[in-house]
């Protein structure tokens, strides 16, 4: 008799790997794209204006640290984020909860929200500037504006697969209105609402560019933007990779947040 190879569980459907294993192809994707950008910059013939070798970057990048105040348009730039992702999410989680359910509600906001969120925040910069100005409140204003819209109807959708069949015996059991939403949705839809944060962040730092275009003199994204007017690309590419190491930082935060906050969601078997 053949013996019936079984299938790796690297190509096993949701199968369950080592930590090690983990780290290892996570560490192997992480590098073999800067492999990959040091030797097309060493030998594909690519001048240096357009495409810097990595070691140009580190060192651009030291420089920025050392001598640019790289802490300092960090720092404020994580500010802005974080202070617009915050505001949309303080409005937006309760009004998604109501969306996602009342269908009166549905029906009253979800058109309207649906409308707006196709709308591209950077056509907003005119009008930002004229209801707030041009000092901080502006670019955290283009930061809601592009998080908030997205984030109101992922929060609604969350919602709305909490299972029928929970809220049914909730009210079989004599559960009000109130205590349907505090103790039977909310609950079950807060592990899927935490990844909804997660992802919006993303989104947030998106535009954190667009947002200092708003006459900022200070921030990643304005670094960035100045640089392309000299054609500084190692400037450009140590910025945009400061920017994505701080936001892989940021959903490792939310994943491990998720992990603790949820554990049996993480069980074998």
């Amino acid at each position: 008799m053949k013996s019936v190879q079984r299938p790796s569980r690297l190509w096993t459907v949701r199968a369950a790997i080592s930590r090690r294993t983990y780290w290892v192809l996570a560490l192997t994707g992480l590098i073999t794209p800067l492999v990959l950008w040091a030797m097309l910059s060493a030998w594909g013939g690519m001048d240096s204006t357009f495409l810097p070798a990595p070691l140009q970057v580190l060192q651009k990048a030291w420089f920025w640290a050392t001598e640019n105040d790289l802490l300092g348009d960090a720092g404020i730039s994580i500010y802005r984020v974080v202070t617009g992702f915050l505001l949309s999410a303080v409005i937006a989680l309760p009004l998604g909860l109501l969306i996602g359910s009342y269908r009166s509600v549905q029906a009253l906001l979800e058109p309207l929200t649906d409308f707006i969120r196709y709308m591209p925040a950077v056509a907003f910069i005119p009008l930002v500037m004229i209801w707030v100005g041009i000092d901080e409140s502006a670019k955290i204003a283009i930061i809601f504006i592009g998080t908030f819209f997205q984030m109101v109807l992922m929060v609604a959708e969350d919602v709305r697969r909490v299972p029928a069949a929970q809220v049914e015996a909730a009210q079989t059991m004599g559960a009000n209105r109130r205590e349907l939403i505090e103790k039977v949705i909310f609950p079950s839809a807060k592990p899927a609402l935490l990844d909804t944060l997660r992802i919006t962040m993303g989104w947030a730092w998106t535009y954190l560019v667009v947002a200092e275009l708003v006459a900022a003199n200070s921030g990643l994204g304005y670094a960035i933007l100045r640089a392309q007017r000299f054609l500084q690309t190692d400037t450009i590419f140590a910025g945009i990779i400061i920017i994505g190491l701080i936001g892989l930082i940021t959903d490792q935060l939310f994943r491990w947040g998720h992990r603790r906050a949820f554990p049996w969601l993480y069980l074998k078997g």
